[in-house]
């Protein structure tokens, strides 16, 4: 076993295979490493929205085309906000957040696929659909 008083060759502090860490033990990063990843974010957070601002307001595309290039650019756009911002990442210290944002994820889906499931049956069996139904109703 090491004695980390002892080893000279090494500062302390620095963790590799010879210590005994747990998974979500690492090595500090420098300030400007920190910063850099900030700053990339930013600057793709920024780019995506111009894009978005610049496909809806010129005929850069196909029309019709438009709406699908803008979920392309939205899921774009949280996967930098994801990585970038909260830090989400496959790795194994990760698991949980990982874990909470497929969670997340699901529950929204159920609540908007229900809503839009619910109105499109309401619609269905509150509204008539031809006129002789509409001609049945009336006194």
């Amino acid at each position: 076993m090491s004695n980390l008083a002892s080893d000279e060759d090494r500062p302390t502090g620095i963790l590799d295979d010879r210590e005994d860490h747990s998974p979500g033990d690492e090595p500090l990063e420098d300030t400007g490493h920190w910063v850099r990843n900030a700053n990339l974010g930013l600057t793709l957070s920024i780019l995506l929205t111009v894009g978005a601002f610049l496909l809806a307001g010129t005929n850069i595309i196909y029309g019709p085309s438009v709406p699908i290039a803008l979920i392309v650019l939205a899921i774009a756009q949280m996967g930098v906000h994801l990585v970038f911002f909260l830090h989400i990442t496959t790795g194994p210290d990760n698991t949980n957040n990982v874990l909470a944002l497929a969670f997340g994820v699901l529950v929204v889906f159920l609540i908007v696929i229900g809503s839009i499931w619910i109105m499109d049956h309401l619609m269905q069996n509150m509204s008539p659909t031809r006129m002789e139904d509409m001609m049945q109703m009336q006194p």
